[in-house]
């Protein structure tokens, strides 16, 4: 069964066939109001359970991203705080939805460098194994 699973930034033109929206990011968006959030593209519901913790959100502003090993250390940190359960069964469940329906995971984030990338690839991993 195909997955119908995609990423977007926030505030990005909505594509066909993306589906819901979930934003996954700590913060939500400031100086709009929650009703506006959908009209805005910038999501339709917020899940900040898939997001990088604010231990991890400030060691990434401390440092240099775009630098390989700094990039590579920041994954790994992702990666094990989304093996916790909480995280990790939010993932089993939006793996079995994007069996099922479109949903389009995001971020703030424009550049290579997001968790959102991640997340996707964790997701995918978990469709594969259910």
């Amino acid at each position: 069964m195909a997955i119908k699973l995609s990423n977007y930034c926030y505030g990005s033109k909505r594509q066909r066939d993306e589906g819901l929206r979930i934003g996954c990011t700590r913060y939500v968006a400031r100086g709009v109001r929650k009703q506006d959030y959908a009209s805005q593209n910038i999501m339709d519901v917020w899940l900040p359970t898939l997001a990088p913790s604010s231990d991890l959100l400030s060691w990434a502003r401390a440092n240099d991203l775009d630098n390989a090993k700094t990039w590579k250390t920041f994954l790994s940190r992702y990666r094990s705080e989304m093996k916790a359960t909480n995280p990790r069964q939010t993932i089993s469940v939006l793996a079995a939805f994007a069996k099922r329906t479109p949903i389009s995971i995001g971020c703030y984030c424009h550049g290579e460098h997001c968790h959102r990338f991640e997340l996707e690839r964790l997701i995918l991993a978990a469709a594969k194994e259910s």
